[in-house]
């Protein structure tokens, strides 16, 4: 009887008769973790998408920018030197947001059709492959410690994150 009340009530929100205020919160949360996740794909394959999936990263959210944006912080200022772990976090932080928000009000700018929040989002996942890329030299670190393949590793991800962003920013 449950999962024929969730599905109902799936249906109830797809058709707009029900708001999200009535779903308990745990179904809340999960919903929006799986849409994070599917953005998530989306920017991890940037070739090759159909405009329904391009459409569903243009519902813009802020949950998985700000998630991934921590998890890369934190991922780095876990390799800082422990005197500067903070500041590390702090100017990642800062950095990646002001960043959006920069690139963002240059393409409104330049006479974008892509909205503000719209831009911020597709941006913030964008960051995603450095993040991975910071998670990968974060673990060799353990294992094998030579700059050139932590470069390389760095340079793979920044060349995706572009890729993806480029992809998403010219649609």
């Amino acid at each position: 009887k449950s999962l024929n009340k969730n599905m109902r009530h799936e249906e109830q929100i797809r058709m707009g008769t029900t708001t999200t205020l009535d779903e308990p919160i745990s179904e809340t949360i999960l919903r929006d973790l799986r849409q994070v996740a599917d953005k998530l794909k989306v920017v991890l394959l940037p070739l090759g998408q159909s405009s329904n999936v391009l459409q569903k990263l243009r519902e813009w959210d802020l949950w998985g920018p700000l998630l991934v944006c921590l998890l890369l912080s934190m991922i780095l200022s876990a390799t800082a030197p422990g005197s500067s772990a903070s500041l590390v976090f702090a100017a990642v932080f800062v950095i990646v947001w002001f960043g959006a928000i920069a690139v963002t009000l240059n393409a409104q700018l330049l006479g974008g059709t892509i909205s503000f929040f719209q831009s911020v989002c597709i941006l913030g996942y964008c960051v995603f492959p450095l993040t991975l890329s910071a998670i990968g030299c974060f673990i060799l670190s353990f294992i094998y410690s030579n700059i050139f393949i932590k470069l390389a590793i760095v340079g793979i991800g920044f060349i995706w994150s572009t890729r993806a962003s480029v992809v998403f920013m010219i649609q």
